[in-house]
Parts: structure tokens; C-alpha cells; sequence
């Protein structure tokens, strides 16, 4: 699913914490980003269709149903299947990018995020296109 020519990005951003996401949403949309931010995973998985993102920034320690489940939730829902979900996360232990990569997250950004380089990270996200449906 990618951008069309004429329209920027969809990026949905997956963030309990009402400051990080306003932060990452103020960042992308400075960088022409179309941006939808929810704070939880069943918010996101009920409104997926509407939103139609692009790419999913996903929060990995969210409320009730955590990043691992959601995105789990969204790689068996064959249409969104192949949409690209980067983990954004505050757990920067050793395994964790693995285990979100495990998780079916194609990229790992660990917080606090660097505002410098998101949109360039996202960017290459979307840049290297849908994930094969496994």
C-alpha cells in the first residue's frame, strides 16, 4: 500500500503517551506528512480501514493490548497484511529489536526519538515498499 503521487504519506502513529504523540505527530506533519494519532491498539485495529496508513508507528508498550498483539492482530488481516509497522519504543534492552522484528515490525526506533533523522527513518520504511505476505 503505497503513497500516491498525489497525496503525502499516512502515517498512523500508535502512542499512549499523549506528549510523545504529539511530538512525533508535530515532526512528521512539519515534514508533509499526513498524520493520524490514536492512543491505543484497539483504536487502531478499529479504525484501520478508515485511516488506511501507509506506515504504522507502533508503540510496543501500550495499554490493554500491547504493540506485539496489535501488530500480531494486523499481519492476519490480509489487507493490511503488507503495510509496513515500525516498532517505537522505549524498550532498548538487548533482544528487544529482535523480538519486535519477531513480532511481524519490519523496523525498530527506540525512544527518546530522534527528531533529526524520524522522518528520513520513516522515509526508508515506505521507500522500501510493502513486506511480502508470509
Amino acid at each position: 500500500m503505497a503513497a500516491d503521487a498525489d497525496r503525502p504519506p499516512v502515517v498512523l502513529v500508535v502512542e499512549d503517551n499523549e506528549d510523545n504523540r504529539e511530538l512525533v505527530i508535530k515532526v512528521l506533519r512539519h515534514r508533509g506528512f499526513a498524520v493520524v494519532g490514536l492512543e491505543t491498539g484497539r483504536e487502531a485495529l478499529e479504525r484501520l480501514a478508515e485511516i488506511r496508513p501507509d506506515v504504522i508507528l507502533m508503540d510496543i508498550n501500550l495499554p490493554g493490548m500491547d504493540g506485539y498483539e496489535v501488530t500480531s492482530r494486523i499481519r492476519a488481516t490480509p489487507e493490511f497484511a503488507a503495510v509496513p509497522i515500525i516498532a517505537l519504543t522505549a524498550h532498548a534492552m538487548r533482544g528487544d529489536e529482535a523480538k519486535s522484528l519477531a513480532a511481524g515490525c519490519d523496523a525498530y526506533i527506540p525512544k527518546p526519538i530522534n527528531v533529526r533523522t524520524l522522518a528520513d527513518q520513516i522515509s526508508a520504511v515506505i521507500a522500501a515498499g510493502p513486506r511480502s505476505a508470509s
